[in-house]
Order: structure tokens, then sequence, then C-alpha cells
């Protein structure tokens, strides 16, 4: 397993998640995305920290283990108080915590701890100058995993 092989692999969960009703755009690391105006949406990126000896070199080649966080942001309308909030952010808490999948074994989760309001270029208003507010939310989970 890769770094990459790690990040597809959480990446790909949330997405499938999140394509179930009620949907939302998830916006990731690296890639173009516009938010949608006035509406909930996620932001998912993925960190990797220290990298040790799981093996030496047996079995050949041996492997490490990688550790990591990933970070979910969860953006909701400012003003219609926190429940959709955290109910995004609960269905986020579920595919993670605690979970071992595709060989990345998730700690439990932190959060949903709320940030300060958000104000973003969003949906219509993109390009125009106007932005929307946003209450955010942020969820963390450590993870690991063994790397070739």
């Amino acid at each position: 397993m890769t770094v990459n092989d790690i990040r597809a692999t959480i990446e790909l969960r949330i997405a499938a998640e999140m394509s179930k009703l009620p949907a939302y755009p998830v916006n990731y690391q690296n890639t173009p995305f516009v938010p949608p105006n006035a509406a909930p949406w996620l932001q998912a990126f993925v960190r990797f920290g220290d990298n040790s000896y799981a093996t030496l070199l047996e079995p050949t080649p041996g492997f490490n283990r990688q550790n990591g966080t990933l970070s979910v942001n969860v953006f909701t309308p400012v003003g219609v108080g926190t429940a959709a909030n955290f109910v995004i952010a609960e269905r986020i808490k579920g595919l993670f915590d605690r979970v071992n999948t595709g060989g990345i074994i998730f700690d439990a989760a932190s959060g949903p701890a709320s940030v300060s309001a958000s104000v973003i270029e969003s949906g219509a208003s993109a390009g125009s100058g106007l932005a929307a507010a946003y209450f955010q939310t942020q969820l963390t989970i450590t993870f690991q995993a063994y790397v070739d």
C-alpha cells in the first residue's frame, strides 16, 4: 500500500457516502471546486505524519507504519442552527470512527469542533466578489496504515 492508495481509499469512502441522499458536494485537496451557494458542502484532506519501521527486512522487503490525520470540514449556511451541520458530521464520523478498512486503521474521531464562521466565494457569486457565510465544524480522525 502506498500513501496514494491510502488517500484514494479514504476519498472513495467519503465520495460513496456523500453520493447517497441527501447528497453533498465534497472538495478534495488540489482539485477545482466552487462551493454551492448557501447550501451544505464538505472539504476533506489527508495529512501524512510520522512514518516508522514496522518490520525490518523480514518478510522481504519489510514495511513501515504510516501515521496520518483525516480532517473533514463541514460547511452549512449561517443562521439556521447547528443541527444540519452535526447530522452531516455524524455521517462522516460513522464512516471512520474506530474502523479498519482497506488496511487503514482509524482511531476514535474527534469533533465536530466549531470553527469561526467562514466567508467563502461560492456558487452563483463565484468570480463576482460576493461571498456567502457558512457555519463550519471540523472532524479529525487519526489513522495508521502499513506501507511498502
